[in-house]
């Protein structure tokens, strides 16, 4: 379960945020499978903890040898033992953090490894509802503050209770009053927590959420800095920045007055336990109910769980923190799980299949609507039929629909209404979806290549780059398909980045390949020479195509015209273009604007 997404005020549909049940049951679930190293460790740590309690009761012995007056050669034996506890507690305390934090560094994969396949399924407009910067908050800050805790917290925090649980028993050997004495520290440091965890969940959490819309409100900034330039909303977009910025600083340092006031709460309480079993000690000494060896020990006891009591309850920082940070995860799981209700609707119990596949290579979309959010709209009633190995060029003005409907038809998003059927090989889906945003991933250009095959032998990848023409280039290039390409190697031009992904294409030989603007990218220049290369990509294969330049539509088997997310039009180029309709409209001022921007001979 996940509570409702919180709303920044960067006007974004933030990614839900799991509540506390359910970030337990989900930890839980990341633990089971290494449940018998977690307990291993535990275990070795107890007895590491255990032999370190030796260290007062022998140090209570010396004191008792010196008091006694008895002979320097009496101390031998506890010295060496001293030597010994220390050895073996070295040793063993070693072995069990490092179990420990092999247990929390797998857990942590686990989450990892969850987290980015779960984000990469989530629907685009689910999404862009939310806005980059919550995603990157989540992928960078809370997935820092969950690894910090898992690499530092996680095993100070259990060698603390396990050595203050240890320690109280010990203290109960020697006399079960130091116990009871050190325990007066005990209501202090609870109210401390208390009064630390009621107010440090909500503030760690609106701290996150403050960093999301602060990187939100950057990400816009630094990535339209060229309109806000041009509009000269430098100003504006400045103070923007800065009032997410002050908002950020001020919810931290309320963090950092609670930490102090927390730390100033915990130093009462150990003078009040100490105290207590000092002036305990006394009493039992002067009565004779207890040597001052063991007075001593107890004090020692005492003295010891200062370590692990401010440790265990300091970590309650890191823990909250991490505990905020890790809602904030699994509530993009669970996001991910669960079917995205329909515009303006709750999402019902059982929502019915809306996409299946086909062994034929054959498209339908059935009355296919969607919308962004209640009362947005983009596609209403859509029913289109892709034959096999038909070529569909889909045209509109600029906000028609024609990406959503592409993204719908290539699986990547999931309709409000209707139905969509899709080529299939071997029971899967086998679409592949090209658009104009092509990102060349780090590594050499025949890992790039292999992603969409992995099994792929080199002459597969010549094969694949000389079928779109970009042969030539890349053997080019300075180490040929060696070279490393991506960010911090050799740049790719958008044109040769495009034929890239049509190469990628190749390699992963769908039955239906979707296109969304795969050749907007590439300037006038290289149009007609990347139309070419995704002309060569396609053949064979059924293609639906947004078409950026209505020359796509020309070479087309039929073209698709939508109007405010309806179909207004079907039918070849030819016989659209004389019916003086939609279609031959777009077509005449595509046309007059070519004519207009031709060089005069």
């Amino acid at each position: 379960m996940t509570t409702p997404s919180p709303t920044a005020d960067t006007g974004a549909e933030l990614l839900p945020i799991a509540t506390p049940a359910r970030t337990r049951a989900a930890l839980r679930t990341l633990i089971r499978p290494d449940r018998g190293l977690a307990l291993t460790g535990l275990g070795i740590l107890v007895a590491a903890t255990a032999v370190g309690l030796l260290v007062q009761p022998l140090l209570g012995r010396i004191v008792d040898i010196v008091a006694d007056g008895r002979p320097a050669g009496d101390l031998t034996l506890p010295v060496v033992l001293l030597v010994a506890v220390a050895v073996v507690q070295g040793l063993t305390t070693t072995l069990g953090l490092t179990r420990i934090a092999r247990l929390g560094e797998t857990v942590l994969a686990r989450l990892r490894e969850r987290f980015v396949e779960r984000a990469l399924n989530l629907p685009a407009d689910r999404l862009e509802r939310a806005g980059a910067g919550d995603l990157t908050a989540r992928v960078t800050g809370d997935v820092a503050r969950v690894a910090e805790a898992v690499r530092s917290a996680l095993p100070e925090m259990a060698r603390s209770v396990l050595a203050i649980l240890l320690t109280l028993g010990a203290l109960a050997l020697l006399d079960v009053r130091f116990l009871l004495a050190a325990l007066l520290a005990v209501p202090v440091q609870l109210l401390t927590a208390r009064w630390y965890v009621r107010r440090a969940l909500t503030l760690y959490a609106d701290q996150r959420v403050a960093n999301g819309a602060q990187q939100q409100q950057l990400l816009e900034t630094i990535g339209g800095a060229v309109t806000v330039r041009g509009h000269r909303l430098e100003e504006q977009h400045t103070e923007r920045s800065a009032g997410r910025s002050r908002k950020a600083v001020d919810l931290t340092m309320r963090s950092v007055n609670l930490v102090l006031g927390f730390y100033g709460r915990l130093h009462i309480a150990e003078y009040i336990g100490l105290a207590a079993v000092l002036i305990a000690g006394f009493w039992l000494v002067r009565d004779g109910a207890v040597s001052i060896g063991t007075a001593t020990a107890a004090a020692l006891y005492f003295h010891s769980l200062f370590g692990p009591v401010n440790a265990a309850l300091v970590l309650l920082d890191d823990a909250q923190s991490a505990a905020a940070g890790l809602a904030r995860l699994v509530g993009v799981t669970d996001l991910a799980e669960q079917p995205e209700p329909t515009a303006g609707k709750a999402a019902p119990v059982s929502v019915p299949q809306q996409r299946t596949v086909s062994s034929e290579a054959a498209v339908t979309v059935h009355e296919v609507g969607h919308a962004y959010g209640p009362g947005r709209p983009v596609l209403h009633e859509v029913s289109l039929t892709l034959k096999a190995g038909e070529h569909v060029a889909l045209v509109g003005t600029s906000g028609a629909g024609k990406s959503t409907l592409a993204r719908i038809v290539a699986g990547v998003q999931q309709p409000t209404t209707g139905t969509v059927t899709a080529p299939a090989s071997n029971g899967e889906a086998s679409v592949v979806l090209v658009t104009q945003e092509v990102h060349v991933f780090t590594g050499t250009l025949a890992e790039d290549l292999r992603l969409a095959r992995p099994d792929a032998t080199d002459a597969d990848l010549r094969t694949a780059l000389s079928t779109v023409h970009a042969l030539d280039w890349a053997e080019a290039l300075p180490d040929g398909l060696a070279t490393v390409v991506g960010e911090g190697g050799h740049r790719l031009d958008p044109a040769r980045a495009q034929q890239l992904a049509l190469a990628r294409l190749v390699l992963a030989d769908p039955a239906l390949a979707v296109l969304d603007e795969a050749t907007a990218e590439a300037g006038s220049a290289g149009a007609r020479a990347l139309e070419r290369s995704a002309e060569a990509a396609l053949a064979g294969r059924t293609a639906l195509v947004v078409a950026h330049r209505l020359t796509q539509a020309v070479a087309a088997d039929r073209v698709v015209v939508l109007e405010a997310g309806r179909v207004v039009e079907s039918g070849p180029h030819d016989e659209l273009r004389d019916a003086d309709g939609p279609y031959a409209a777009l077509w005449r001022a595509w046309s007059g604007s070519r004519a207009t921007t031709a060089p005069h001979p």
